[in-house]
């Protein structure tokens, strides 16, 4: 099975049935921290919805940049987000909604071009292989914040 397809519909899977989930958390849950230097679930996925705005950066410049540098410094994109204040139920919209863009850009793009690369610390990296690693990165992430 073509590996594209496969992490379209994990992902497409996700966006179905995690916002319920994440939803039925309640609020005090959802920004309970279990230590002042560890992510609450809701800074979970703020650094989730961080991880998708910079892979959309990787998969849309590395189809028209050759070998564009992209890395983020996840503490301070989190910390700087503000998600810790910011409403559950905005974020969760926000993370189903960025998700349900990055596929339709998946699937729009032309197969050609899961070959070409993006660098990340000096490593080049296929397109094929970041949006493998990014359904992956999520799914971790995601049985962090609750069981599906």
């Amino acid at each position: 099975m073509d590996t594209t397809i496969n992490s379209v519909e994990r992902l497409r899977f996700l966006c179905d049935i995690i916002p319920d989930l994440l939803n039925q958390i309640d609020d005090n849950e959802f920004s309970k921290k279990e230590q002042n230097n560890k992510w609450s679930k809701k800074e979970i996925l703020g650094h989730l919805i961080d991880s998708a705005t910079n892979n959309h950066q990787r998969f849309v410049r590395a189809q028209f940049e050759p070998n564009p540098e992209i890395v983020y410094d996840q503490e301070n994109w989190n910390r700087f987000n503000f998600y810790q204040q910011i409403d559950s139920k905005n974020l969760i919209l926000f993370w189903t909604t960025y998700n349900k863009h990055l596929i339709s850009i998946i699937e729009n793009m032309p197969k050609n071009h899961l070959s070409l690369n993006c660098s990340i610390r000096g490593e080049l990296l296929s397109v094929q292989y970041l949006i493998d690693d990014y359904v992956i990165h999520l799914e971790h992430h995601l049985k962090q914040i609750t069981s599906y």
